[in-house]
């Protein structure tokens, strides 16, 4: 007997893609199994959408864990210990703004927003990789506060904390004016003026360097 399965002109790894691009803009719980199957397109039927991806919790992890390993990426440079630590934070701020205003998927940050969409308690293990996500851009942005601190760059009585929270936030932030429509320009712009608060943070010496350089 012939095995009914997907159809000719489903591919998988488009499919992961559509399907990526709607998590992302609508967040899980908001997303339904006929949106997906719409989204993937080919006329998927739904036991084929199941032996395809088993449960739209398992194609969400898919989806988060390519989002992950592709878009995600912009914020990586934290953990560059060969990067001044100012140049760093900096870098990733740029990137994560301009990666949010690209054309060709949704606005805005999976990581940022996804976490905030699943506000049921029995979605939180859903989005749990993204929560992780989460917390390792929040440590990043602390090692180079603490790192700069160490060489001297910053003050020692700078509070990591305080100073960290102030760029996660902004960070964050910004995946909320993405999808407002601010443009890149405008994020690049108070990404530049943000960082005058680091600056305000330098020790002595080094904002004497900055003034000399």
């Amino acid at each position: 007997m012939a095995r009914t399965g997907r159809p000719r002109t489903f591919d998988r790894d488009a499919a992961i893609e559509q399907a990526l691009h709607l998590f992302w803009e609508r967040g899980y719980e908001s997303t339904s199994l006929s949106e997906l199957k719409a989204a993937i397109g080919g006329g998927i039927s739904a036991p084929s959408f199941y032996a395809a991806f088993g449960s739209k919790e398992a194609l969400f992890q898919e989806c988060a864990e390519r989002y992950l390993a592709t878009y995600a990426q912009v914020t990586e440079c934290l953990w560059d210990t060969a990067q001044a630590p100012r140049d760093a934070l900096e870098l990733a701020l740029r990137r994560s703004a301009r990666m949010q205003c690209e054309q060709g998927h949704p606005k805005g940050c999976m990581v940022s927003l996804g976490v905030m969409s699943a506000t049921s308690p029995e979605f939180c293990e859903v989005t749990a990789p993204l929560t992780r996500s989460r917390a390792r851009t929040r440590a990043g942005i602390h090692a180079c506060i603490e790192r700069a601190i160490a060489s001297g760059e910053l003050r020692k009585e700078v509070d990591p904390q305080a100073l960290g929270t102030v760029f996660d936030s902004f960070l964050t932030g910004l995946s909320a004016l993405a999808r407002d429509g601010v443009n890149y320009k405008t994020m690049d712009n108070a990404i530049s003026q943000i960082m005058k608060i680091w600056d305000m943070s330098a020790s002595r010496s080094n904002q004497e360097r900055k003034l000399t350089s």
